[in-house]
């Protein structure tokens, strides 16, 4: 059960008793889905992102948005009642670590390891199939890989694995070598 705290916090809770009545309703998976759908929703539109993230809108305006998007995405039941109470609590800013927070526990109730992977560019099916191979050798379980693009990283990968975390993007290392130039004059 989800009751050993693997996620904490507001966003904690809400997670977790997400995937309690997710649980007790056997559809895990299809929450999972739904709320995959959102974050994907939430990260590809800036417009929504404000929606989420800013305290300038109202929870009726938030609401009718997020109802709007839900029925278009087909999402009802469990997942459109979480989001809607999400809203009516004026957390709707925490949604996303709500998200990761389940995911969590997801892949824990299966016996997973969740990683978090950031790259510059989007990453081929090829790639992302060599990355969980890379760290199913390394974890010694099955990898949950969750995606994110920043462009910001200029080029490689940073892998957070649990609290462990391996920077190996272009951007850290010109960072790193800028450092040695300065101590190095």
């Amino acid at each position: 059960m989800a009751s050993e705290n693997i996620v904490s916090g507001m966003a904690g809770r809400y997670a977790t008793a997400l995937f309690e009545l997710a649980e007790s309703e056997r559809s895990l998976d299809a929450v999972a889905a739904d709320l995959n759908a959102i974050q994907a929703m939430i990260d590809g539109s800036v417009d929504l992102r404000q929606v989420v993230l800013s305290p300038v809108f109202g929870a009726d305006d938030q609401a009718k948005a997020f109802a709007a998007i839900l029925d278009r995405a087909g999402i009802k039941g469990l997942v459109a009642n979480f989001v809607g109470l999400v809203i009516e609590k004026r957390r709707l800013f925490a949604l996303p670590a709500m998200i990761a927070g389940y995911r969590q526990l997801l892949a824990k109730s299966r016996g997973e390891v969740s990683a978090d992977v950031t790259s510059a560019h989007a990453l081929s099916d090829a790639q992302l199939a060599s990355i969980k191979a890379a760290l199913k050798a390394a974890t010694g379980r099955d990898v949950l890989v969750n995606t994110r693009v920043d462009e910001g990283l200029l080029g490689g990968l940073v892998v957070k694995v649990g609290s462990r975390m391996i920077d190996s993007s272009l951007k850290t290392k010109l960072n790193s070598l800028k450092l040695a130039m300065k101590e190095a004059s």
